[in-house]
């Protein structure tokens, strides 16, 4: 009896393993095919994508004006009160970040006039509500306006005679001073759609500010190179501005700009704006020295919060 018990025990156990392995099995072999199958699909979306993204680049190519914004609005507000944990229990503190970026380009089979407005504001604020000496407002942190005018007459698909103007200040505090203006020609390459690459070795770097003994108006060459791109929901832009001055090195100065976004749901997303810039004037004028005294330091901001294209 208990023999045969214990064959009926040890079968059952055969039969529950031998399920188990079948239904993983299954299970197994259903997951690959899954797998398989969503490769199968995301090729046939790249490929679908590689299509649209060639039509598109014909479309920008056609006659005419071609014109977009995007920007990026990141940010945070706190507000403490009897927070013994922290240094300042009672205070309230933010920061506000606003970048933007638009264009207006015409295109033309001899000539082309591109069009680029550069944005980026910052405000922060940190109020120590149990003391009356700090400021309850915000601040003005982040401060970068950029205003570019190009136009070019076309020797081929690639190269063309341009001429540049540039103008650079901040809005929030100190307008046009500094101010900065760049006049120039020369000449710029194409060298890939929506790559463009100005090289002008005649370029006279206008600087107006209070501060005369610093920043001073030269002659030299500017060189910029922007890269705007957008594959699917990802854009992206890299610009990067650079004046050589031939007099001396102190006067040159150049920036990098570079804009990321991510559409998620109709042109809203998540964005990031990170910019690099080098100007020993500006270092000087900010540290109260002679040019040739000022510590040089490289000049950086980002920005991450949300994002809306038109």
């Amino acid at each position: 009896m208990n023999s045969n018990l214990n064959t009926l025990i040890m079968k059952k156990i055969f039969a529950l393993i031998a399920f188990c392995f079948v239904a993983n099995f299954a299970v197994a072999q259903t997951e690959d095919e899954l797998k398989t199958t969503l490769k199968e699909k995301q090729d046939s979306i790249a490929a679908i994508q590689g299509r649209a993204d060639a039509i598109q680049a014909q479309i920008d190519a056609l006659p005419g004006w071609k014109t977009g914004a995007f920007g990026t609005i990141g940010g945070s507000l706190s507000n403490f009160n009897n927070w013994f944990a922290q240094g300042t229990p009672n205070n309230s503190s933010g920061n506000i970040g606003i970048t933007g970026n638009a264009f207006a380009n015409l295109q033309d089979d001899k000539f082309f006039w591109n069009n680029s407005l550069n944005l980026n504001l910052g405000w922060v604020k940190l109020d120590n509500k149990d003391i009356d000496t700090d400021s309850e407002d915000f601040e003005a942190l982040t401060d970068v306006f950029q205003l570019t005018s190009l136009y070019g007459r076309r020797l081929s698909d690639k190269f063309a005679i341009s001429a540049l103007g540039e103008y650079r200040t901040t809005l929030l505090n100190n307008f046009n001073d500094p101010g900065y203006l760049d006049l120039g020609v020369g000449a710029t390459w194409t060298p890939i759609t929506n790559m463009v690459v100005v090289i002008h070795p005649l370029n006279y770097n206008f600087v107006f500010a209070d501060n005369d003994s610093v920043f001073e108006s030269s002659l030299g060459a500017k060189i910029v190179a922007d890269y705007t791109r957008k594959i699917g929901a990802i854009g992206f832009k890299t610009n990067l501005s650079a004046f050589l001055s031939y007099e001396t090195s102190d006067l040159s100065n150049w920036t990098w700009v570079n804009n990321f976004s991510y559409t998620l749901w109709k042109g809203i997303g998540v964005g990031f704006d990170f910019g690099l810039r080098n100007s020993r004037q500006e270092a000087a004028n900010f540290q109260g020295v002679a040019l040739e005294d000022a510590d040089n330091e490289l000049q950086s901001f980002y920005t991450v919060g949300l994002s809306y294209s038109f």
